[in-house]
């Protein structure tokens, strides 16, 4: 029987992995430094949300074993990709804009993790409670982004970063914890050949 070629759950979830961590770095330095360009926020945002939105589709055709951490990611790396495109065609006056869509985007990957976290549970993954309580702790903030009170663009900023540290952290811990490589894959549906005996 011809096995299933393990390339594209391996690019998805080294994708997931770098992606995640560009998330974790950036929000830092969105923390660190809350003077940042405007406009270079902006771009960069337009990248990685499109990036990320490329990853996710990967993800989601690659058809990995437990089909867990990929399953919400042709919904969500559309999503990505529509938002990343209308932030960098005008990156240098769309701080509410980029706040309230990666906020939306934020929350809505929570509650989608919330759902992956049960669904590992019945897998018996051990770690389900981690991405539970991380999915919590990011939609939370994905709220506070989307309705924040502050016009300060330092305070947004820092926000910003506080909400793609917390993605960063959830989407690295998904991953690493739901994807699962298997060299010898079968494929989904066995193919049989028949033929009618009369």
């Amino acid at each position: 029987m011809k096995m299933r070629s393990v390339t594209p759950m391996r690019i998805a979830k080294i994708g997931y992995i770098v992606m995640s961590v560009m998330f974790c770095f950036a929000g830092a330095l969105f923390i660190a430094l809350p003077d940042i360009s405007i406009t270079m926020i902006g771009i960069s945002m337009g990248i990685a949300m499109i990036a990320f939105g490329i990853v996710k589709l990967v993800g989601y055709f690659s058809r990995d074993l437990f089909r867990l951490a990929f399953q919400f990611d042709l919904e969500l790396g559309i999503l990505l990709l529509v938002l990343g495109l209308i932030v960098l065609i005008r990156p240098d006056d769309l701080m509410s804009f980029i706040c309230i869509a990666l906020g939306i985007s934020i929350l809505t990957d929570g509650l989608f993790k919330v759902q992956i976290a049960l669904d590992s549970k019945r897998f018996g993954i051990k770690s389900w409670w981690v991405i539970l309580a991380l999915a919590v702790v990011a939609g939370t903030i994905g709220v506070f982004l989307i309705f924040r009170s502050a016009k300060s663009a330092q305070f947004l900023t820092v926000l910003l970063g506080v909400s793609i540290l917390a993605e960063g952290i959830l989407n690295l811990y998904t991953v690493i914890s739901t994807v699962l490589i298997i060299k010898h894959q079968q494929p989904d549906a066995i193919e049989i050949e028949y033929s009618e005996t009369k």
